[in-house]
Formats: C-alpha cells, sequence, structure tokens
C-alpha cells in the first residue's frame, strides 16, 4: 500500500484526513507562531527591532502553546484558564506588532499578523465563552440531584 492508500484507510478509520481544519484553534495558533518566528527572523538586528522582537516571540509563540496546555487541562475549568492565558498572550502580541509597525518596513507581514492576531482573540473568547456556559449547564442540572 503507497502513501496515499494508507492516508485514505486511516481517514475512512477514524474520520479526520491527514489535513487539519483550517477552524482547527490548535492548528491555527501554530500556523500563526510559525509566521511570528519567521517575521522576527527578518528584523533588522538594530537594538529596537531586537527587544521588540524578542517580546513579539515570547507572547506570539506561546498563544499556540496555551492552547495545547488547555487541550491537554485536567478540568474544564482548567482549560478555560489556559484558553484565557492564550487569549491574553493574543492581546499582548498585537500590542508588540504595533510598536513593530512603527520601526519597520515589513507593513505587510505586520498587517496580516495584526489581523489573525485581533481574530484569535475573537475565537479564544468564544471559546471560553461557550465552555463557560457548558460548565454552568452542567452545575444546574447536577443541582436538581440529592446526595
Amino acid at each position: 500500500m503507497d502513501d496515499k492508500q494508507w492516508a485514505n484507510r486511516r481517514e475512512r478509520l477514524t474520520g479526520r484526513s491527514e489535513e487539519p481544519s483550517p477552524h482547527d484553534i490548535r492548528e491555527r495558533t501554530y500556523q500563526f507562531a510559525v509566521r511570528v518566528v519567521r517575521l522576527v527572523k527578518s528584523l533588522p538586528r538594530a537594538l529596537v527591532e531586537v527587544e521588540l522582537g524578542r517580546q513579539l516571540m515570547r507572547a506570539g509563540v506561546s498563544i499556540g502553546a496555551n492552547v495545547e496546555e488547555a487541550n491537554a487541562g485536567e478540568s474544564k475549568r482548567d482549560f478555560i484558564h489556559k484558553m484565557g492565558v492564550a487569549r491574553k498572550e493574543a492581546r499582548e502580541t498585537r500590542y508588540w506588532l504595533r510598536l513593530l509597525q512603527i520601526t519597520t518596513s515589513e507593513q505587510d507581514e505586520i498587517e496580516s499578523l495584526l489581523r489573525e492576531s485581533d481574530e484569535l482573540v475573537r475565537i479564544l473568547s468564544t471559546i471560553i465563552r461557550m465552555q463557560r456556559k457548558r460548565a454552568c449547564k452542567t452545575i444546574n442540572n447536577l443541582s436538581g440531584f440529592s446526595f
């Protein structure tokens, strides 16, 4: 069996294709981190760009790391907390990108990353809001039971 046949078989058995969905927050934050790394590598080596790039790198890469941690969370509360941290990092990333806009010529990529970071903040906010609602429904459903 060649690679394509194995991929088709795996997809039939698992219900998942090899390619991640563009709606997969884990993949989306990973791709965002890759773009941040590439941007930082392309920045001039002047003091301002080095310092801003360092801060951008920490915040931008940690969004995906916190999403990964959330998916391995020990509880619903842990999941919500770690997604909240990821959202805070996305907001911080926007800040560093805005500062870099002033100092560098990489305007197109920075604009694109700013739009993506805005979208990530909105997506993460929606995930957190939905999970909080689900947690409240679970608690409300259990309140009718006596132990």
